[in-house]
This record gives structure tokens, sequence and C-alpha cells, in this order.
């Protein structure tokens, strides 16, 4: 198993296993952060997205769909993704951090709580959902 560090990343595939990624902890400037690599691209989470998703989805007690959106495009309500923007998350607003690219948050965290066995993730071509685990 990788550590999850930039020199040593998880590779992981998205919910409908169509993509591979790299996803690693880091900081950006004094932020803990979630990083992502997609092709070319870096995205930022803040951190705390891990404990905190883990936390809705307990609160949840159920399968959540990911609803997966790019940032200019609205979040389906209910979903993994409008939580991720919600001023109501803890984190009060968008857990993206590069403006832009904020976004697709239920497309590449999903499968890192998967990853470290703290949520169960469907991989349907579509509509994808997920649930704490334990």
């Amino acid at each position: 198993m990788t550590e999850g560090t930039a020199a040593d990343p998880w590779e992981l595939r998205t919910p409908p296993l169509t993509s591979t990624y790299l996803a690693w902890y880091d900081v950006a400037g004094d932020v803990e952060v979630l990083a992502v690599r997609v092709g070319t691209t870096l995205l930022h989470y803040d951190r705390a997205c891990i404990d905190d998703l883990r936390a809705m989805l307990v609160a949840a007690g159920d399968w959540v769909e990911l609803g997966s959106a790019d940032e200019q495009k609205d979040a389906k309500p209910g979903t993994v993704e409008a939580w991720a923007r919600s001023a109501d998350n803890p984190r009060g607003g968008w857990y993206g951090l590069k403006k832009g690219l904020r976004g697709r948050f239920g497309m590449y965290v999903p499968p890192v709580l998967e990853h470290l066995g703290l949520a169960e993730v469907e991989h349907n071509p579509r509509g994808n959902r997920m649930r704490a685990a334990g």
C-alpha cells in the first residue's frame, strides 16, 4: 500500500471505474490539503474534507448520491457534491481550494475514503452513491 504522499501517491479510479488519477496529502501555502492530479490538472481540497465527509455519511446513516459536477454547474441537492459546496458544511463552503477547479468533489474524494476503509462507494456507469463503512 502506498503512503499517500507526493513521493508515493495513491493511484485511484473514479467511481464509474473509467479513469485513474493520483491523490496524496500535502501542504499548499499554510493549508493541509488533499491533492488530486488528473492528467496535468492539479486540484486541492481542504484535508479536513476526509473526516468531515465521513462524519456526514455516519450522520446520514444510508447511501448518499455522489452527484459530481464542475464548479461552474449547479450541484444536485442532497448529493455529496452539494454538501461539499454548502455553507452548512463544517468548512462553511467549498472544500475545493482552487477557484475554477473547486468542483468534482463527488468524483475524486469518495474513492479516497473508500481506499482508506472509511466508506463504501458504488461503481456503476452513472448515479453512484456512497455510505460510511462499518
